[in-house]
């Protein structure tokens, strides 16, 4: 695997530490995008799920990847997430070049991924979750015997999950007594409190109501205002309009547009990705 190192600027944040303690990108400069995929191409068989695609993610930008079922956003997640490897293609960290053969290798470069089914252990705690496969020990020999710090988990993960405005009602009980929003909530924590550099998430608001909705948009938000980029899923136009500063339309595997949300309404968003019209894509009207 080629990994870039995270001396690039940007925001640089140790686990567990506030928002305020984070270097935040000085935005005069021209940093490169986080994440590149430059003519990405993907076959099953005959079947073409990606042909020539193209997208980038800045530093401290919100990017929604949009598309109705069958268009390719679910594999282009996989080989952004590092669980297929592109046929073609280049996938680029921070302008370098790098190769995943594995989720781990994406972590390892500073992105985590928030999937559908939140991939939470249901009878842990919230700060277990957070810290699953990366706890803290206790210092000395204990640590050295395999004695997690389980004081310092908990005391990192409510200042991380507070830092987010984000509510959980009891950091000692098993996840699995969360409602759904609250669930998401954990699961967009351990993912941004590890997040370098981009965090992926996949139909965020799935089977949400309209309260845990607009929660899950103000986690986006405040992740996004700690400097960490954001690639969501989402098939719902509210929602993305509301958090994205870009957006991105796959149709049957292929860039259909590149949309402004301030600009754009919701008939050329939806005619964009069912291909009812061409889009243009500066301004996000049909013609």
């Amino acid at each position: 695997m080629n990994v870039p190192d995270s001396g690039a600027k940007g925001t640089q944040r140790v686990p567990g530490s506030p928002p305020e303690a984070a270097l935040q990108l000085d935005r005069g400069t021209a940093a490169p995008p986080v994440l590149s995929a430059k003519n990405i191409s993907k076959q099953f068989g005959h079947v073409t799920a990606l042909s020539d695609v193209s997208l980038s993610v800045a530093p401290g930008e919100v990017v929604a990847l949009m598309g109705d079922n069958g268009a390719g956003k679910s594999t282009l997640v996989k080989i952004l997430s590092g669980v297929h490897p592109p046929d073609q293609g280049e996938l680029q960290v921070r302008g370098r070049a790098v190769h995943f053969s594995s989720p781990s290798d994406a972590r390892a470069a500073g992105i985590e991924t928030v999937y559908q089914d939140l991939a939470l252990a249901d009878d842990l705690s919230a700060p277990a979750n957070l810290f699953l496969g990366r706890e803290h020990r206790r210092k000395g020999l204990l640590g050295r015997l395999g004695v997690l710090d389980a004081k310092r988990m908990h005391n990192e993960a409510q200042e991380h999950i507070a830092s987010l405005g984000a509510r959980v009602p009891d950091y000692r009980a098993a996840v699995r007594m969360f409602s759904g929003g609250q669930r998401q909530s954990v699961a967009i924590a351990r993912a941004s409190i590890w997040a370098r550099e981009l965090i992926i998430m996949d139909e965020p608001t799935a089977a949400l109501g309209l309260v845990q909705t607009e929660q899950v948009a103000q986690l986006i938000k405040r992740t996004r205002d700690q400097g960490i980029a954001v690639l969501v899923i989402s098939h719902s136009v509210p929602f993305v309009c509301d958090v994205a500063d870009r957006i991105v339309v796959l149709r049957l595997g292929t860039t259909a547009a590149t949309l402004s949300p301030a600009e754009a309404t919701h008939e050329s968003i939806v005619a964009a990705i069912t291909g009812a019209a061409v889009t243009n894509a500066t301004t996000g009207s049909a013609r």
